[in-house]
């Protein structure tokens, strides 16, 4: 019984992509700051509560949500997100 299994790659890019990592900016005075709720459980409440004690303190803020938490975010929302934002906070789990 010498059957080929093909392995398939869940993840969405064919060949990954080596970014550099930006430099955190000295301040966030002045600075839009995003957060993006990765859609698990109680995620929203997390995002909700950052929102808030951000936007207190005088920040402005804009919330996101992916539309699931078992994909990546849509293009459109992440080119949203880069256009609109200069930081962001992502709510993870597990």
């Amino acid at each position: 019984m010498s059957e080929n299994v093909t392995l398939l790659d869940p993840t969405a890019e064919t060949s990954p992509a080596m970014r550099e990592r930006l430099a955190p900016p000295e301040s966030l005075e002045g600075r839009v700051i995003g957060v993006l709720d990765i859609g698990k459980v109680r995620g929203d409440v997390f995002c909700d509560e950052i929102s808030k004690l951000l936007g207190e303190k005088g920040f402005t803020v804009k919330q996101y949500a992916k539309p699931t938490n078992t994909r990546t975010a849509p293009t459109d929302l992440a080119q949203t997100i880069a256009t609109e934002c200069d930081v962001v906070v992502e709510a993870l789990s597990d």
